[in-house]
């Protein structure tokens, strides 16, 4: 027996939760299909546990300097320690509470979820059958199956020796030398973590620099900083293969034409992720899957087929919850026939979580002017801002770009609280704000907030502490 729904989705991460609860909100009856608990990756393997790991590093840091703010140790009390096993306890719970939650949500707007694997049956009748034998039938289908840690050729996770984002989460002791692949936002924010709780690191990156497709200056002050504190990075670097003992890891590297070994206790692959598009029963639906096995949609988030659509990190498109949740309105909307406003990719919200802090909006400078837009640029730097030397976190910067009739297009901050901060700057560059806009608004004193009203105030020439 098939039953039917307005709505059935595959996947109960970001997108499809986000789908579940949007959709249901308008009226539709709604089936979630999930494998395991609601939250996917994010929840439970990715954003949260990820995050709390880097407050207990936050909180680590701060006690060890504590020093300069006259808070010392007594004579005899040893120096602050870890017990990884603690953190990782309370992080089970933050995350087990967060669940808890949305089950509850999901079952408070009458969404249907049932456990276990599903594949698509039939695409055009948007159906879907669940692995205990439930046949589930859509008005629509929305494929939310989400992504897993890409392995580098040659060198497979073993869970021990290889880590992926997932094993790294897990960990209960702290490896003493690591070697990562990968210096994008999730190498550099493991990178961080792990030389916070002790360990020798070492991000190994191919492209010139870490973090690429940031801002240069920002990329450029993290480097900076991770040099201060012992992270090694060596950049337009080719990693060959690893060899994988009992005791350690030796990664062959090439580099300037020398070949050399680098050795690690543990090698961390930060490489990207891979969208589950291979086992869910899309082989021969119709439904358009590029080489790379991302789902082709349209502006409103439609597949090939008419009826099934595609969010997350299926899609081809910035692998953030938050866009996730963004692209489930759409298509939630597009399935009403409202007619959504299509995402503008290019002003999304970034934010990356390592220390010191990233995140941005818009097209860096050299982006700008590679598209040819005439740039204004202002930049100020924490080095003067009063909170962030209250804090004894006075390194970064606010850089807003311009163009020059003085809309806002692009703002990178690195710093303190930096992904905090962004929030003023992303909505100025989605609403187009001007400069004059924006700089007679009032900033709270003393804020690091204030830092972004100072570099817009700059571009009317006009500006008061710097």
């Amino acid at each position: 027996m098939t039953t039917r729904f307005d709505l059935v989705i595959l996947g109960g991460g970001p997108g499809g939760y986000a789908s579940a609860l949007y959709g249901a909100a308008a009226g539709l009856s709604v089936a979630l299909v999930e494998e395991q608990r609601v939250g996917g990756t994010c929840l439970h393997r990715g954003c949260i546990p990820a995050k709390e790991l880097l407050q207990t590093a936050e909180v680590l840091r701060t006690v060890k300097g504590a020093k300069a703010f006259g808070i010392g140790i007594a004579a005899g009390v040893e120096s602050p320690t870890l017990d990884l096993k603690v953190s990782i306890e309370r992080q089970q719970k933050i995350v087990d509470r967060l669940t808890k939650g949305l089950e509850t949500l999901l079952s408070g707007r009458s969404v249907n979820v049932f456990s276990g694997r599903g594949e698509v049956l039939d695409a055009g009748a948007h159906t879907v059958r669940v692995d205990d034998g439930t046949l589930l039938e859509g008005g629509s289908l929305i494929i939310a199956t989400g992504s897993s840690p890409r392995e580098f050729p040659g060198i497979p996770f073993d869970g021990v020796k290889v880590l992926s984002s997932d094993h790294v989460l897990a960990l209960t002791t702290v490896p003493a030398r690591t070697a990562i692949i990968g210096g994008g936002a999730i190498g550099c924010e493991f990178a961080s973590y792990l030389a916070d709780v002790g360990s020798l690191v070492t991000v190994l990156e191919s492209m010139p620099s870490i973090l690429p497709g940031v801002d240069t200056e920002v990329a450029e002050i993290v480097g900076r900083m991770f040099k201060r504190r012992r992270i090694t990075v060596r950049t337009g670097v080719t990693v060959e293969g690893a060899e994988v003992g009992i005791d350690s890891v030796s990664v062959r590297l090439a580099q300037d034409n020398a070949q050399v070994a680098l050795e690690a206790d543990v090698v961390v692959v930060s490489i990207g992720r891979t969208p589950n598009t291979a086992s869910c029963g899309l082989e021969n639906s119709g439904i358009e899957i590029n080489p790379q096995g991302y789902i082709q949609v349209d502006a409103a988030m439609q597949s090939t087929v008419a009826g099934v659509y595609a969010v997350g990190d299926v899609v081809a498109t910035p692998q953030l919850a938050h866009v996730a949740f963004a692209e489930a309105i759409v298509a939630i909307k597009s399935i009403l026939g409202e007619s959504p406003r299509p995402i503008d990719y290019s002003r999304v919200p970034w934010g990356i979580y390592c220390h010191p802090e990233v995140a941005f909006c818009g097209p860096t400078e050299a982006a700008a002017r590679a598209a040819g837009q005439d740039v204004v640029v202002s930049v100020h730097r924490f080095a003067g801002n009063a909170r962030a030397q209250i804090m004894d976190q006075a390194d970064g910067l606010v850089k807003v770009i311009a163009n020059t009739d003085g809309v806002i297009l692009g703002v990178h901050i690195v710093g303190p609280m930096a992904t905090e901060l962004l929030g003023p700057g992303y909505l100025a560059v989605n609403w187009e704000a001007t400069v004059d806009d924006l700089s007679i608004l009032i900033q709270p004193h003393p804020t690091l907030g204030e830092l972004f009203g100072e570099s817009v105030l700059a571009l009317t020439g006009r500006s008061l502490h710097a």
